[in-house]
């Protein structure tokens, strides 16, 4: 569909994050007009600050029993890994209900499946999307490493260790005196650690978000700078309005904007749970200490990865919506703790940097087609695994808009599955 101002498309894409670009290139690919609309630019939000993991073995929910054990602790450190601002906290109740009730063992466990099903997609699809754009030179397969203080802390996490290991994915735990094998200069604090070698990280997930926009415009998908301010539905048409009042005309949309999907997806009825995740990172120097692979210190909610661009530090969850100023304390905590945790790791010239998480209460995201309307479809939510699961998002959709059957099983990931539960 093309208009007489050259910009509408058959196919609109809202957002230019690696969800978005993943879309982009699977339906360019299969000979769709493309247009993604961002306002800032091609993997310049979210996209450009993660960890760079293509973290397939992590398809626990986060609400698991270890977690929840630990969220006392952590709201009592105001710069721990989780924080919610207390003015903040009745906007949040509803979806902390939700998310307490997501870690019900028959609501977990159909979680677990639905997560081991959409990872696993997800790992075939990037290495298959990595070789036809050119970017394999960019993976880096040499695992993670998970750390662990105590023999306690250590213990609580062998139940989720054991659901992994009936979804088949490899995992090896190291004693005391192995660690420095894989991870020489670490503190004497850490007793054990888990390896995974299966467990991927990308030299830049900008970069790569980037190259895999280049492969989408050799394929003749183009990009507008613009701000959508609103999506609907007309006779023969969906209708995209940007904010400066023009009016784009598409065949269908797809929304991939993070964690400002949900005014959109109220638009066609569907009033999705979407909270947004604060997460907070320090890029340091690439010579700031010699990490081999990526380093989970899960008990204090951060990893450590190396990057062609430099040290990456950063995790950590706050819940605070997307108005509130950044609190760049959180960033300094969370280096001063890898200072402790890397004797000799120099701290200074880093870059510290916040992105907005886009999450929902059972750590599943949105793919699917709007309640309301057939010809938009949803592509977000993912949480902390929007790298990981790109991929997978970008050749799902394509099935839908193609209308061709999806390889996995799209139920537990529809915006309906909320209004079901209610």
């Amino acid at each position: 569909m093309a208009g007489r101002n050259g910009r509408d498309a058959q196919v609109a894409i809202v957002g230019g994050g690696i969800i978005g670009i993943a879309v982009a290139a699977y339906l360019a690919e299969a000979g769709r007009d493309v247009l993604v609309l961002d306002r800032s630019g091609v993997c310049e939000g979210t996209s450009s600050g993660n960890a760079g993991a293509l973290a397939f073995s992590d398809i626990l929910p986060l609400a698991h029993k270890d977690m929840l054990s630990q969220v006392p602790r952590w709201l009592m450190d105001p710069l721990g890994p989780l924080s919610i601002p207390p003015s903040y906290l009745p906007r949040l109740l509803p979806w902390l209900w939700r998310f307490m009730r997501a870690g019900h063992p028959a609501k977990f466990e159909a979680a677990v499946s639905a997560q081991a099903s959409m990872m696993a997609l997800a790992e075939r699809e990037w290495s298959s999307l990595m070789g036809r754009s050119g970017t394999k030179h960019m993976l880096r397969e040499d695992g993670s490493l998970e750390l662990y203080e105590s023999e306690a802390e250590f213990h609580a996490t062998e139940p989720g260790w054991k659901l992994r290991r009936r979804y088949h994915i490899p995992f090896r735990h190291l004693e005391k005196d192995q660690i420095a094998e894989l991870q020489p200069g670490l503190s004497e604090c850490f007793v054990r650690a888990t390896f995974v070698p299966g467990w991927k990280t990308v030299s830049d997930p900008q970069r790569l978000g980037q190259a895999v926009w280049a492969y989408a415009e050799r394929h003749g998908a183009r990009f507008m700078p613009a701000s959508v301010a609103s999506v609907k539905a007309e006779e023969g048409a969906v209708r995209v309005v940007l904010s400066g009042g023009e009016v784009l005309k598409c065949a269908s949309v797809v929304i991939a904007a993070g964690a400002w999907s949900r005014p959109f997806a109220a638009g066609f009825g569907d009033r999705v749970p979407l909270e947004t995740e604060r997460g907070y990172n320090t890029t340091l120097p690439a010579d700031a200490f010699a990490v081999k692979r990526q380093l989970i210190f899960s008990r204090h909610g951060f990893v450590v990865t190396p990057l062609e661009t430099g040290l990456r530090i950063g995790g950590a969850v706050e819940l605070a919506g997307l108005k509130r100023a950044p609190d760049h304390r959180r960033s300094r905590a969370m280096l001063e703790k890898a200072a402790r945790f890397l004797p000799g790791l120099k701290t200074e010239g880093g870059r510290a940097w916040m992105g907005y998480r886009p999450s929902l209460p059972d750590s599943l995201p949105i793919v699917g087609q709007a309640g309301r309307e057939r010809r938009v479809f949803y592509a977000f939510g993912h949480g902390h695994l929007g790298l990981t699961q790109a991929a997978a998002t970008g050749r799902l959709i394509r099935d839908l808009v193609l209308e061709q059957s999806p390889p996995i099983d799209l139920r537990p990931f529809r915006a309906e599955r909320f209004r079901e539960r209610d």
